[in-house]
C-alpha cells in the first residue's frame, strides 16, 4: 500500500482569521499571522488498483495575485494536476476509482479526465454543479456501519475507508487508509481544517455550509487521532506532504512548528478574480448572467451581496488573478 501526494501548487499562504475564525469570528484572530499554503491531492496505490482522492484544479485555472488583504493564496503553479499525476508515474487510464472528499473545484476540477474510473461521492453531493454531465458517479450511502468513532462508513478496498464527515460542505467525506504493516492510519480529510495548526488549536475555518456539522466532524477527527496513530494529510498546507514523507503521527499535545511564510511575489493583474474556495473564475468580459451582471462589469463594481455562483461564498474570498 502506497500513499503519494499529487502536488500542483506551492508557496502560498493563509491568514489566521481565515484558518481559525469559523466560530469566534475572523476579527478574534491576528491577520498578520500567516501559515504556509499550497495545493495537493493524494493517490493510493494498493498494489491491485490505483485510487485517487480528489482531482485538483481544472486545467487553465489562473494563479491568484495576492495583496496584503488576501485571506488565502493557494500559491504558484508547480504544474497542472494531470502533469503532477504523470510526474508520479501514473496515467489517467490506470485509475480505477476516484474518492471525492467534496465538490469544490480544487478537489473536483479534473474529474472529467477519468471517464473510466468509478467516482465515489457522498450521496448528498451528487447534484452539485461540479459533477454535472459525468456519467460515472456512484452515490455513496455509507452502508457499512461504524468505523472507529465515525458512525457511517463505506469500505472501498482492503484498508481503504470512506467516511461521512459533513460540515465544510453538506456532502463532505474523509478517506482513511490503513497501513497494517506499520500500524498507521492515513487520514485524507479534504478541508476539515485548512492548516494543521487549526487541528491542534481546535479551530474551524471560516468556510463551511453547516457550522454544527463542521464542529461535530472536527470533534470526531480529533478523537480519532487521539486514539489511533494517524498521519494527517491536508490539501492546503505543505504540512500534508511533510507529514506523509516523515510518517509523522499526530500528537495533539505537541503542535507542529509553524514555519514562516516565504517571500510572496506580486504580479500584474488580469482583471479576473478567482474564488479561493472553489476555483470559480469571475471574468469581467463575461459577467454573471444568472445574477444579472452584464458583461464588462469589473469585479470591483459587483454588488456587495454578490456571491460566487458555484459555492455561494462572498466577494471577500476572491483573489485577483
Amino acid at each position: 500500500m502506497k500513499v503519494l501526494p499529487v502536488i500542483f501548487r506551492t508557496d502560498g499562504f493563509m491568514t489566521q482569521p481565515f484558518a481559525f475564525g469559523g466560530e469566534e469570528g475572523p476579527e478574534a484572530f491576528d491577520a498578520s499571522v500567516r501559515y504556509r499554503s499550497g495545493l495537493q491531492n493524494y493517490l493510493i496505490d494498493t498494489g491491485d488498483e490505483v485510487i485517487l482522492v480528489d482531482t485538483g484544479l481544472p486545467a487553465g485555472t489562473p494563479e491568484e495575485s495576492p495583496d496584503e488583504t488576501t485571506m488565502i493564496y493557494t500559491g504558484h503553479d508547480r504544474m497542472g494536476y494531470l502533469e503532477a499525476l504523470a510526474d508520479l508515474g501514473y496515467a489517467p487510464e490506470q485509475v480505477g476509482k476516484v474518492l471525492l472528499t467534496h465538490k469544490h473545484g480544487d478537489h473536483s476540477g479534473e474529474l472529467a479526465s477519468f471517464p473510466n474510473a468509478r467516482i465515489y461521492v457522498n450521496e448528498n453531493e451528487v447534484g452539485a454543479d461540479e459533477l454535472r454531465g459525468l456519467g460515472n458517479v456512484e452515490p455513496v450511502a455509507f452502508t457499512d456501519g461504524a468505523y472507529k468513532n465515525f458512525p457511517e462508513s463505506q469500505r472501498i478496498a482492503d484498508g481503504v475507508w470512506y467516511l461521512r464527515a459533513e460540515g465544510h460542505t453538506r456532502g463532505n467525506a474523509i478517506v482513511v487508509v490503513e497501513d497494517a504493516d506499520e500500524g498507521l492510519f492515513y487520514m485524507i480529510h479534504g478541508d476539515v481544517t485548512y492548516t494543521d495548526e487549526a487541528l491542534y488549536e481546535n479551530k474551524l475555518s471560516v468556510v463551511f455550509e453547516d457550522a454544527a456539522a463542521a464542529r461535530e466532524t472536527l470533534d470526531r477527527v480529533r478523537a480519532f487521532v487521539a486514539s489511533n496513530p494517524t498521519v494527517y494529510l491536508s490539501t492546503h498546507t505543505p504540512l500534508g506532504v511533510e507529514n506523509l514523507e516523515a510518517k509523522r503521527v499526530v500528537d495533539l499535545e505537541m503542535p507542529p512548528e509553524t514555519i514562516p511564510v516565504g517571500e510572496v511575489t506580486f504580479k500584474t493583474r488580469s482583471g479576473k478574480y478567482v474564488c479561493s474556495v472553489c476555483g470559480y473564475v469571475y471574468d469581467p468580459a463575461v459577467g454573471d448572467e444568472a445574477a444579472g451582471i452584464a458583461p464588462g462589469t469589473p469585479f470591483e463594481e459587483l454588488p456587495d451581496d454578490w456571491r460566487c455562483p458555484r459555492c455561494k461564498q462572498p466577494k471577500d474570498v476572491f483573489n485577483a488573478a
